[in-house]
């Protein structure tokens, strides 16, 4: 059973704090290096697996939009998983969404993200 407990978002792993933070900035190269080679992303119900393919997905995710990221909450959700919550602001559709940001850590490195609402 795992349990949900919810932390200070400067509790999350250094890693995860590294990928949205550099994500946050439009930073892929940055971003990039948080994740595990093979490691997957899913956003908006496209799934994006290993380096490359998560390269395209940083360097486009939101780029048609002009938004701000805050990150509002955290949550350790078990062995190696965590939760980041982040408000968004700006001129997409709806104007305001709070997005999850699922991670699995597999040790130093992101082996997975699911970013849905």
């Amino acid at each position: 059973m795992s349990t949900q407990a919810s932390i200070r978002p400067d509790q999350l792993p250094a890693p995860i704090r590294s990928y949205l933070a550099a994500h946050a900035a439009r930073d892929a190269d940055t971003a990039l290096r948080a994740f595990a080679p093979g490691a997957v992303v899913v956003d908006e119900g496209t799934t994006y697996r290993g380096t490359e393919e998560i390269r395209g997905f940083l360097s486009h995710a939101g780029a048609a939009f002009s938004y701000t990221t805050e990150l509002v909450g955290a949550e350790r959700a078990g062995d190696g998983r965590w939760v980041a919550v982040n408000h968004l602001e700006g001129d997409f559709p709806g104007g305001v969404a709070d997005l999850r940001y699922r991670f699995v850590m597999d040790g130093d490195r992101i082996a997975e993200l699911v970013i849905a609402p």
